[in-house]
């Protein structure tokens, strides 16, 4: 197995379940309400902006693995499109998934040698730490959500 794929499967791991934690994004996520989502606990972020500042920085890392350029701004990282219905909450998740298996899919077919070359520019760093630091952020923020999740349900 190569390194590439060792990365995409561990990326995977977190959004679809099977990594070391048995705590992975869909499972969490998949009973969630609108209402759940977008409920403010003062002092934190919403469900909703936590699911979409996750998949904020995978869209962004996923258009330059397409052969864009890096375009992500923390300024608006957490700032989701509208949420007026379960159907608008449902889409925010149904891009999750479709983003992360793309993103998955295409950091399978990068060559090993390429991950110690530099993402979009120097600044940034190389590859390998980027999509190393793309499974750090999402395990990171799911914990986030597992605990907002808790405290919702626990009043």
């Amino acid at each position: 197995m190569t390194t590439s794929t060792t990365i995409a499967t561990h990326f995977r791991d977190v959004h679809f379940g099977g990594n070391w934690t048995w705590v992975n994004l869909r499972d969490t996520l998949k009973d969630v309400t609108m209402e759940e989502a977008l409920h403010q606990r003062e002092g934190f972020n919403t469900i909703a902006m936590l699911a979409f500042h996750i998949n904020y920085f995978v869209d962004a890392v996923l258009k330059v693995l397409e052969g864009g350029p890096l375009d992500a701004h923390d300024k608006f990282s957490f700032t989701h499109p509208p949420i007026d219905n379960e159907a608008d909450w449902q889409r925010l998740l149904d891009k999750m998934w479709s983003d992360a298996e793309r993103f998955a899919t295409l950091v399978e077919q990068l060559p090993d040698d390429r991950l110690h070359t530099d993402m979009a520019d120097p600044k940034y760093g190389t590859w390998y730490r980027n999509l190393t630091g793309i499974i750090e952020h999402s395990h990171y923020h799911l914990g986030q959500i597992v605990i907002l999740k808790k405290l919702l349900r626990e009043g």
